[in-house]
């Protein structure tokens, strides 16, 4: 059934020019599937944003596709608004996307449930100048970013005052984990269904915004040629993840691999994305074509299932 479709994108985030990237993607592929399409640059107006999703005299948008990255647009904020105005949307709403966005809570609600996280605790910034808050080699994170924006890792020779300088634009808290060497995975959950395990391989020393989004610097390995039990667990996590953090329509949920542990014991979940990247690189439609789901297909799907305010 055809639809008219409101693709949300941009903002004000450092992830802007993702959003807008993935935005335009996704707009092609509801079209492409037969739905009108109206695209929106989101800004700081909340009134013009109202003003086109509730038009008066009627005539607004079916359902919104939200492909905005980063805070206000995957943390609860906007699908706040969304919820008000009673409009249904992509992806999870606003508990689901606050949790998960706050990274400390999310790593709450993972070790609650028997998932194993890296060993790492919240610090003020600027305690940084005091010296490593943990033995080397560390990483420290921005608590509410997403796309690797602001993630550093600290090894031998590093300079932490270049750290400091670095977090200083994304607040003055940050997690600080111990770095778990070996592999990174992801687990794409398309409803109840984890879709495939991918192995990333970066040719930059870390799986950082840059090797996220530029063409040939990270290589997609799916199936990830890995151990089946560490294959197996890695999709039963990151369904459980999903489900736990109460996450609607599409997810997909980051890990390292140390193999140098038995077994799964090296296993670690890193943090999960509400909002997974919908640009040509992005990992998640990757893994659906993989399972025979082409894009205009997951377009129809991710606004057939998105979520109704009650």
């Amino acid at each position: 059934m055809s639809r008219k479709v409101a693709v949300l994108m941009g903002g004000w985030s450092p992830e802007r020019e993702v959003s807008l990237v993935s935005g335009k993607a996704c707009a092609e592929g509801l079209r492409e599937g037969g739905h009108e399409v109206l695209e929106y640059d989101v800004t700081r107006d909340l009134r013009a944003l109202v003003d086109f999703l509730r038009p008066v005299g009627g005539g607004g948008p079916d359902v919104v596709f939200n492909a905005l990255h980063g805070k206000y647009g995957e943390d609860g904020c906007l699908q706040g608004v969304l919820e008000v105005l009673a409009i249904p949307y992509t992806h999870s709403g606003v508990l689901a996307s606050a949790l998960a966005m706050d990274k400390p809570m999310a790593r709450h609600v993972f070790g609650s449930l028997g998932l194993r996280v890296a060993e790492g605790r919240v610090i003020e910034r600027r305690t940084l100048a005091l010296g490593d808050p943990m033995a080397r080699p560390y990483v420290i994170k921005p608590i509410d970013q997403g796309s690797s924006v602001g993630v550093y890792v600290v090894r031998e020779g590093d300079n932490l005052a270049a750290v400091e300088f670095e977090e200083a634009k994304f607040g003055q808290r940050v997690l600080v984990e111990k770095f778990v060497p070996g592999h990174e995975l992801t687990v794409a959950v398309m409803g109840d269904r984890p879709l495939a395990v991918t192995e990333l391989i970066p040719r930059t020393k870390f799986y950082d915004y840059e090797a996220k989004y530029t063409d040939g610097i990270t290589e997609h390995v799916v199936p990830a040629q890995i151990p089946q039990d560490v294959y197996d667990l890695a999709k039963e996590w990151a369904l459980t993840a999903h489900e736990a953090l109460g996450c609607n329509g599409l997810s997909r949920t980051d890990f390292r691999w140390d193999d140098t542990r038995p077994g799964t014991e090296g296993l670690v979940v890193l943090e999960t994305n509400t909002q997974p990247g919908m640009t040509p690189l992005s990992l998640a439609p990757e893994q659906a074509r993989w399972a025979g789901i082409g894009w205009s297909q997951l377009m129809t799907w991710m606004i057939d299932n998105a979520r109704r305010p009650e």
